[in-house]
């Protein structure tokens, strides 16, 4: 059993990953600004601000894992908030020295390459507001990637993340954009959780990021 803080439960993804968490016995606690809104299943609920390194450092303070769910909402909230929040963590987990949880955070699909050195946000014709957030998810990793003192993962998804059932089955890479067997990348939601929460149990992507994908 580990002991999981997701920050951003409140959020589709975030409340996926406690559903999955908490089903396969972990001791999760769900970290949301406003804790009075909370419905999920976590075992416990604690309020923190991700821009806040001190509110930060305190919940994950004891864990072993701490998820980064937050999202920004449309392309401007994504651009104020994503790569912000990167440097929070980081700097709250900093302050925790050898006794910091691993994060692993929530990427984004925009940075995967379609071809050698041709990305998803490379594609003509994407508005601007989904180009805003592949740029901040891509903002966010380029931070991460500077960081070796803490101990990072990032799972970005593949271009399509949507709501669905749970297979329990994907596919998973690295730096290219993988599509199923019918030529379409997507996966469902809970099945992006399944993947975040495999790595949580059996790590295999410290400082780097993979995606995942339906087979």
């Amino acid at each position: 059993m580990a002991r999981i803080a997701v920050i951003g439960a409140g959020g589709s993804i975030g409340g996926a990953v406690v559903t999955e968490a908490a089903a396969r016995g972990h001791e999760v606690t769900a970290v949301v600004r406003d804790p009075a809104r909370y419905r999920g299943i976590a075992a416990a609920v604690e309020r923190a601000d991700v821009l806040d390194p001190a509110q930060v450092a305190r919940v994950a303070a004891g864990r072993d894992v701490l998820v980064s769910a937050v999202g920004g909402g449309d392309g401007p909230g994504h651009l104020a908030l994503v790569e912000r929040a990167a440097r929070s963590l980081v700097e709250g987990l900093r302050s925790l020295g050898g006794a910091a949880p691993r994060l692993v955070a929530v990427g984004g699909a925009g940075s995967l390459e379609t071809a050698p050195g041709v990305r998803v946000w490379d594609a003509p014709g994407l508005p601007e507001q989904v180009l805003q957030i592949m740029h901040a998810h891509g903002a966010a990793l380029d931070y991460f990637r500077t960081v070796a003192d803490v101990r990072w993962t990032v799972l970005s998804p593949a271009a399509e993340l949507v709501p669905g059932e749970r297979t329990g089955r994907y596919r998973t890479g690295l730096e290219q954009l993988l599509t199923d067997a019918g030529g379409r990348s997507r996966i469902s939601v809970p099945d992006y959780a399944v993947a975040l929460v495999d790595e949580v149990e059996q790590p295999e992507h410290i400082g780097e990021r993979f995606t995942c994908c339906a087979p």
